[in-house]
Order: structure tokens, then C-alpha cells, then sequence
């Protein structure tokens, strides 16, 4: 400590050994705790192997610091990577978050409104401690100029010779040990910082901007509504509202059987509830785009998705007029070809604290918005629904119904009762909602066969197994991640005039498996648009739709 403050230079050797030490004693903070909970379900473990992880971290690190530690680069890059790698760390330690390349697109992805809401006291004070001042030390630390390239370069030679035969020695005792905790335990690799995160951001920067660009692929190219649709726009148009949700799990709906009143709003209103949907992926730069897309969970591509028509193109293109209400920080690209607005959020009155609103802002002007679209037309309305960790935001306290909740950003110091009432009370409050727009839907039966389709983009884990929010990679993640609700409600002349059962749908909704991948087919089906890339199998509507010629009616099984 007494060089560290006298002034004294550092070799690049030396600060790179400081460095790799910090990073493996320090920043790491998550791998450990992450051992810890391994260790402590373990019958017996051996102490020589425990010693050796840290031990182990700083021979990695050390080797891998000094491919990048040369003149006047090493104070630049590193104190990056110091203050990345402490925000890194804060998400894993206190979330269980991992970062793969979609992650990454996840952040990027979010706008300033989202990512303030992950700012507090606690995350505050651990950037400035973990990553701001080690990386102004490490801005005024003097470095020791080299007596020339060679010896620069023979002494790093020798400190990773070093680091190599270090790593060999604990791989020679521990070999099986490291090899079984690995491997009963993948995602462990995701949270070494900064390896896996640095990684996943070249993925990212390759794919996204310095891969050669795909050729857009028009799709549906032959598509058109049936004329029975297009006869019924005629004399009373169809009305369909999409609500794409953010960050719903399945779980707790109280249509699926959760035991609180969760659903208290739509409970009369005779919506069915599909009990078991999968989403494409755990974060919204992932579902949003693979959920319009044509392509499947099992082949799904961003880079494929943006560069193809999705199904809104392809409605758009039979002629269903769409109009995209926006109050979740963005579409992800999927509403770029077709008329969009987004809720002002710097607004400050009832339904806006200047950062954020409540979902009912959607509702606004909504009779005078779907007045002046023409034929069949569809509303997609994006909710902010769930978003965490600001729970508290996503509902007025008037509709703070589970108590005590936890009204603050921080979650982690709150405890797991409080966050699942607050989580708790985003899905009855977006279930309010939902039930609103039905009573405007109801209100225009005179002038249009209305219904409304509602689904979340991916879950959220809510202290299970120690995770919070969302963002696993899908291989890893738990089934309050991936397992989303998907409901529907119809008017009586909606039904008629599309032939649909709806005794029929609610037996399918209890029965059978579906994902993000039917709703495009199912979409296209239920507004009957004829097209070739249609399939009725995967149309979660086409097995109880019992008469017309759209392309969505199939004989009911």
C-alpha cells in the first residue's frame, strides 16, 4: 500500500498482477457467492481446492492483463474495464444476471428512461467503490517507462510463463474437481468478470455492425384477406387489439391457478387463458422480434428477423390498417414499416412522473385513433406492464392491493415478500388495464366485431433459487423466465363472424403446448389474411373455427 500511494512507478508487469488480483479477489464477487451456495450442497469439498479458485482467477487473469497491458493503452483500457466490470458485477451479485451477446443487445437496446430505473443508493455506491475510484487510482498511478521493447516484452514472457505454469500445477491436483463443479454448473462460466462480458460484447459488435449485412427478404409477398373479410369491412369491420406485455410470467396469473386475486379485473369477463406458452426468449430484445418474425425459438436469428418481413408487413400488405401504441421504451424495429406513436413520458401529470407512465396513458384518444383507420384494422398496444426493478412505478398506489410492497429501485434490500407483492400488484394493475380496453372494446360493438389478444414477452424470476429479473440465457434459465400468459377475449359477434368456438379455444388453452411461434401464423388466421407462408397448424384459432373460407378456418377436429 506504501508503494501504491508514494509515487513509486509501477512496472507494466506489477500493475498488471495488481490488476489481475483485484479482478480475481474483488470483482469476482459473484462467482463466489455463486460458490458458496454450490459448495454448501456438497457432502464434502476439498479445502485445497477452494483455496485454489482465487488463485486460479489471478493466473488466468494475469495471463490474459498482460496481452493488453503495453504503453498507452493500459490506463484507457483498463479503467473501462474497471468500471464496466463493477456494473457487471452488481448485476450478478444481486440479480443472478448473465451476460451472453442478447444481453447485451438488451442494454443497448434500452433507453435512458429504462436504464435510470436500475439507479439507487446501493448501485450508486457500488460503482463509485468497485469500479470509479480503482480506476482514478489507477489514472494517477505512474507507470515505470521500459528500459526498451525487448525487456518489456521478455518480462511479460515471464510473468505469463509463470501464470501458465500456475494454472498447470492446480490443474494437475484439481483437474476432476474443477471439471465436476463446471460441469454440474454451466453458467458459472457466464459470470466470470470480465471475460464472459468482454466476450459477449465482440459477439455482439461482429454480428451487429462489422458482418456483411443480409439482403432483405420480402415474405407474403401473395398476401390478401379472404373476400368474406373483406365483405364484412365492409358492413362492420373487424376490431382486434394486440397487447404485447413486458416481463408477465405465467406463475401468477390467477387464470392459471395462482392462489392470490391477481386477475381480479378480467375474472368476469370470460377471457381464456392459454395455461402453458413458452416465449421465444428471457429478455424483450429477444421476444418482441422473434415473436412477429416467421422464424421459430429453435432457428430464431436477430439479424435474420430484421432483415425479413414480419407479420405486420405482411398485414399491412393485405391490407389490414395497424396502428402501434408504444409505452415500453420501443418496438425492437418490428413497427417500422407501419404507423406508431409513443406515449410521451417526460410528460407530469396523472398518468406521468416525467420518466415514466402508466399503462392507461394508452388508452388515450383511443375511440378518435381507431376512427380514423380504415377497413379491418388492428391496435398493438405495448405495455410497460411488469418492468423491474422499479415495480413500484408500473401502478398508482391506489393500486397497491398486495401489501407490505417494496417502493423503492433498490429491490435487494427489500425482501422477497415485498418484491413479489410489488411484482404482484404490476399484473393485477396490467390486468386492470386489459380491462379497460375491453370496456372500450364493448362500447364499439355497434361499429365493429371487437377482440383482444394479450401476451408477455418472456417472465421474470422473483427470488427463485436467488435469481431476480430476467435475461438467462434460455438453455440456463428457470420456467419463471420462459413460461408467459397468453389470453383472449372475443365479442359474441367477433366469434359469429369468424366462426370461432370459444368453448372450443378454452378447451385447447387448458390442453395444449403452445409458444411465441404460433402467434404469427395465428395472427394472420384470425384477421384471415391468404398467403403461402401461413400455416394453419400452428394457428392457435384454426382448430375451433368452424365456418367460412378464410385461410385460417380449418374443419374443427
Amino acid at each position: 500500500m506504501k508503494r501504491l500511494f508514494s509515487g513509486s512507478p509501477f512496472s507494466y508487469v506489477g500493475l498488471t498482477a495488481l490488476l489481475a488480483g483485484y479482478f480475481a479477489l474483488v470483482v469476482n464477487v459473484p462467482v463466489y457467492s455463486a460458490l458458496l451456495e454450490i459448495f454448501s450442497e456438497l457432502g464434502t469439498v476439498k479445502i485445497g481446492f477452494v483455496v485454489s479458485i482465487p488463485v486460479f482467477f489471478f493466473a488466468a487473469f494475469n495471463l490474459l492483463f498482460n496481452l493488453f497491458s503495453w504503453p498507452f493503452i493500459t490506463k484507457p483500457y483498463f479503467v473501462i474495464l474497471l468500471v464496466i466490470s463493477a456494473a457487471v458485477s452488481y448485476a450478478g451479485f444481486n440479480y443472478g444476471t448473465l451476460f451472453d451477446s442478447n444481453m447485451v443487445a438488451n442494454i443497448v437496446e434500452t433507453d435512458s428512461s429504462e436504464a435510470t430505473a436500475y439507479l439507487s443508493g446501493y448501485s450508486v455506491a457500488w460503482m463509485l467503490l468497485m469500479g470509479v475510484l480503482p480506476a482514478l487510482l489507477l489514472m494517477l498511478l505512474p507507470i515505470e517507462k521500459p528500459r526498451s521493447f525487448f525487456n518489456l516484452l521478455m518480462k511479460k514472457a515471464g510473468s505469463m510463463v509463470a501464470s501458465l505454469l500456475v494454472i498447470a500445477v492446480i490443474a494437475g491436483l484439481y483437474y476432476q474437481d474443477y471439471a465436476s463443479v463446471g460441469r454440474n454448473n454451466a453458467y458459472l462460466r457466464q459470470m466470470i468478470v470480465p471475460t464472459q462480458w468482454v466476450y459477449s460484447v465482440t459477439k455482439y459488435v461482429n454480428k451487429t455492425y462489422l458482418t456483411e449485412p443480409i439482403e432483405y427478404q420480402p415474405m407474403g409477398i401473395d398476401a390478401k384477406q379472404s373476400q368474406s373479410a373483406l365483405a364484412a369491412a365492409q358492413e362492420k369491420p373487424t376490431l382486434m387489439v394486440f397487447v404485447l406485455g413486458e416481463t408477465a410470467r405465467s406463475q401468477e396469473y390467477q387464470a392459471n391457478g395462482y392462489s392470490r386475486a391477481t386477475n381480479a379485473y378480467t375474472q368476469a369477463l370470460n377471457m381464456v387463458s392459454f395455461q402453458d406458452v413458452a416465449s421465444c426468449g428471457t429478455a424483450t430484445a429477444v421476444s418482441v422480434p422473434c415473436l412477429f418474425s416467421s422464424l421459430g425459438h429453435d432457428n430464431y436469428s436477430r439479424e435474420v428477423a430484421d432483415n425479413q418481413d414480419n407479420v405486420l408487413d405482411i398485414l399491412k400488405r393485405a391490407k389490414v390498417d395497424l396502428f402501434w401504441l408504444e409505452n415500453d421504451g420501443g418496438d425492437k424495429g418490428v413497427a417500422k414499416h407501419i404507423t406508431k406513436q409513443e406515449i410521451d413520458r417526460k410528460r407530469n401529470d396523472g398518468l406521468c412522473n416525467g420518466s415514466t407512465c402508466y399503462d392507461m396513458a394508452l388508452l388515450e384518444n383511443f375511440d378518435q385513433q381507431v376512427d380514423n383507420m380504415q377497413g379491418n384494422r388492428m391496435v398493438l398496444m405495448h405495455v410497460i406492464g411488469s418492468h423491474g426493478p422499479t415495480y413500484f412505478q408500473r401502478y398508482p398506489r391506489e393500486h397497491a392491493f398486495f401489501q407490505p410492497d417494496c417502493p423503492r429501485a433498490d429491490i435487494e434490500n427489500c425482501s422477497v415478500e415485498q418484491i413479489r407483492n410489488s411484482y404482484d400488484n404490476t399484473i393485477r394493475y396490467t390486468d386492470y388495464v386489459i380491462a379497460q380496453v375491453v370496456d372500450k372494446l364493448k362500447g364499439l360493438q355497434d361499429k365493429y366485431n371487437t377482440a383482444l389478444v394479450y401476451v408477455s414477452d418472456h417472465g421474470e424470476s422473483i427470488g427463485e433459487n436467488g435469481l431476480f429479473l430476467h435475461g438467462m440465457p434460455y438453455a440456463l434459465a428457470p420456467e419463471q423466465q420462459t413460461k408467459v400468459p397468453l389470453m383472449v377475449w372475443t365479442s359474441p359477434q367477433f366469434a359469429q363472424q369468424k366462426g370461432l368456438d370459444n368453448h372450443c379455444l378454452e378447451q385447447v388453452a387448458h390442453s395444449e403446448h403452445y409458444s411465441h411461434d404460433n402467434l404469427f401464423h395465428s395472427m394472420l388466421g384470425i384477421m384471415d389474411v391468404e398467403t403461402s407462408v401461413y400455416q394453419a397448424s400452428q394457428d392457435i384459432f384454426a382448430q375451433c373455427r368452424t365456418q367460412g373460407d378464410a385461410a385460417g378456418v380449418v374443419a374443427k377436429l
